[in-house]
């Protein structure tokens, strides 16, 4: 792989400055992605607030052309990655690469807030909610569209202990023509790692769908919505899940939405036999574990 084509993967962060020891799992998880199609992974580090446009009616030149530099180095990049992160810090410029992505054609894969900043900008550009965004950047409620919501069974009086973790089960309700169920062998069902205490407001579900976002990947229940993506018609590879999946990468064997991205970024052209590799291998027990 050191010796391979480079794969160019921009990585709108916000805990950047620490020389990416923040992003420790997702940067291993891109490694592993990378080992395996023979590149060479080059990480374009983009701090998301500097793709954060200013105010309506500003006129500031620094700050224009910060937002225009940062933009070129998006586009430059073979794919782009938005990493999950708390807070309202660099949330404006997380989704507009989400957005960017989804406009320029260009792989995208967003994970936990990467999936949330990814349904916001969607709501705001195609559904035409201008003013859609999470409740978690909401505090003083001036948005009438939270298309991301607290989960209603936890307290919002606490940090502690109110979070959705650990290994849970995703459910792919049509695993045959879904691009995240392909990737993972063409399961059914996985078991992936989850840490995230505001989701999808399902009251939204019908409007996205009808322009397109497929909710590909629930939880057991179908009350929660875990995995969205877009159909190869529509982009050619726009993946986003709920749950972390570079907490079960390994190398010699990535996590098949890192793998599915990566491999995208480097060949655009090739996803569908991407996927289809990956089904013809079928579901493997490190996500799909088998319980009596």
């Amino acid at each position: 792989a050191e010796e391979g084509h480079e794969v160019v993967i921009a990585f709108v962060g916000k805990y950047n400055k620490g020389g990416g020891d923040a992003y420790q799992s997702v940067i291993a998880a891109l490694h592993h992605a990378a080992v395996a199609i023979q590149r060479k992974l080059k990480i374009e580090w983009i701090d998301a607030t500097d793709l954060e446009r200013p105010p309506a009616g500003t006129d500031d030149p620094e700050v224009a052309e910060r937002v225009m530099q940062a933009e070129a180095r998006l586009r430059s990049a073979h794919g782009i990655f938005v990493p999950g992160g708390f807070g309202d810090r660099g949330i404006e410029g997380k989704a507009r690469a989400a957005g960017l992505a989804r406009e320029w054609r260009k792989p995208y894969f967003g994970v936990c807030l990467g999936m949330q900043v990814a349904i916001i900008q969607f709501a705001r550009d195609v559904l035409g909610l201008p003013d859609a965004t999470s409740e978690e950047f909401d505090k003083d409620k001036r948005s009438k569209n939270h298309v991301i919501m607290y989960m209603p069974e936890i307290s919002k009086e606490t940090m502690g202990a109110n979070m959705r973790l650990g290994a849970r089960w995703v459910e792919f309700n049509d695993p045959a023509n879904s691009l995240g169920a392909g990737l993972y062998g063409g399961a059914d069902r996985i078991m992936e790692r989850h840490r995230h205490r505001y989701e999808f407001n399902v009251a939204y579900k019908a409007r996205f769908e009808a322009k397109g976002i497929v909710f590909s990947g629930q939880d057991e229940k179908k009350e929660r919505m875990d995995v969205i993506e877009l159909r190869s018609t529509d982009h050619p590879f726009y993946l986003a899940v709920q749950f972390h999946p570079e907490y079960k990468s390994r190398p010699g064997m990535p996590s098949p939405p890192f793998y599915g991205f990566v491999a995208a970024a480097a060949n655009p052209e090739g996803v569908a036999e991407t996927t289809a590799v990956c089904r013809r291998k079928g579901p493997m027990a490190h996500w799909t574990p088998f319980e009596l």
